[in-house]
């Protein structure tokens, strides 16, 4: 016990010592020793009292747990403040459950999920029943679609994988002309009809889906209201890189971020700026990782669908806040795509939003441009 503490309780037993011996009307000698006897019990009282009270402090004092398991061909990881682990007893079970029951819709590495039986279609106006996941991020995706006019697009796949960044993996030569103009047919969002009663069907039988650069996105939404649901409001969700932010850390600091340097050599902790998160989503795409070169030519993974080709625009890194994480991430890439001046004007159009886009100069320098009110921390 703090020796202060332990002062002032004798102090305050021998005071009440001192005014019941006043008091008492036995003879001094009885009166002292029943006075003894009840001070001692007091003072016992007060000692395991401010004992008592202390211990319940430390062991209900705000502290982080961590969760952490795989998902979608990545790791998630989740912190969580409580102050007691009681609270967060059965979280990651709930969390695995909603993550499988997500991958079961839009997995594209499950034959039986959702989106791999729409692939598997291959004639035109069938429409088919969806889950309300797979209707939920299909009408963001058909959103973030319109309001980058092509830029993010849901059916791309077959020319990432024409460039070799898909499963078919990398090539040893260019894709020719030819073989880009005959894929392009067969890209567009547009030939995708959403139905109001969560019927999904194609306009052309060959179009196909793959919802990668959303799906992650809307899984760190879901888990978030999982945790919601748990009343724990002070918590950290990440799944890949994308994330979503509530309340405080343990410190009652906000939950701060940082975007890395985009330099393919750069390690975790190189960091190019710092974003505090205020209850916010924050995703963040960059071509700096996954590329290849041809005669000193940087080829990356980020493909216009609208030309067919790996962009070159010189935007390496696009970070992305918004209230909710599944349009973070999909205008993350959208951003990517477009030029650095749309991509700006798209981002301080939109409410809510807030975007750093990091370019990168022929002679290799890095320049940053932030939308309106995007702020970064020391």
């Amino acid at each position: 016990m703090n020796l202060w503490i332990f002062r002032k309780t004798l102090n305050l037993g021998l005071f009440v010592k001192h005014r019941a011996e006043s008091l008492c009307p036995m003879p001094f000698a009885l009166c002292r020793v029943a006075s003894n006897i009840q001070m001692t019990t007091l003072t016992q009282i007060l000692i395991l009292s401010i004992v008592l009270t202390l211990t319940t402090a430390v062991s209900y004092a705000q502290q982080e747990y961590l969760i952490q398991g795989r998902t979608m061909g990545t790791i998630y990881r989740i912190k969580v403040v409580s102050a007691s682990p009681a609270e967060i007893v059965g979280l990651k079970d709930r969390i695995e459950t909603r993550l499988a029951e997500i991958n079961a819709s839009m997995s594209t590495y499950q034959k039986d999920s959702e989106i791999s039986r729409f692939n598997q279609l291959q004639q035109a106006h069938q429409p088919i029943q969806i889950s309300d996941d797979f209707y939920r991020v299909m009408t963001a995706a058909q959103t973030i679609y319109r309001l980058s006019k092509g830029a993010w697009d849901g059916t791309v796949n077959p020319l990432v994988d024409l460039w070799g960044f898909g499963r078919t993996g990398r090539r040893r030569d260019l894709p020719s002309e030819k073989e880009i103009k005959t894929l392009l047919p067969e890209i567009g969002f547009d030939n995708i009809l959403i139905g109001p009663d969560r019927a999904l069907a194609k306009k052309k039988g060959s179009i196909t889906l793959d919802l990668s650069s959303i799906a992650k996105g809307y899984g760190v939404d879901q888990i978030a209201e999982v945790i919601q649901q748990a009343d724990i409001n002070d918590y950290l969700v990440e799944i890949g890189g994308e994330i979503y932010a509530s309340g405080r850390r343990s410190d009652g600091k906000l939950w701060r971020i940082g975007i890395n340097r985009p330099r393919k050599d750069a390690g975790v902790a190189d960091v190019y700026k710092i974003v505090d998160l205020d209850n916010q989503a924050f995703a963040t795409s960059g071509d700096y990782r996954n590329f290849f070169e041809v005669d000193g030519i940087r080829y990356s993974h980020i493909i216009d669908p609208r030309t067919g080709f790996p962009v070159k625009n010189g935007v390496v890194s696009v970070s992305i806040i918004a209230d909710n994480c599944t349009l973070a991430d999909g205008l993350a890439t959208a951003v990517m795509v477009m030029e650095l001046e749309q991509g700006l004007y798209l981002i301080n159009r939109l409410k809510g939003v807030e975007g750093l886009i990091i370019i990168e100069k022929p002679d290799g320098s890095l320049h940053s441009f932030a939308s309106q009110n995007f702020k970064t921390g020391p």
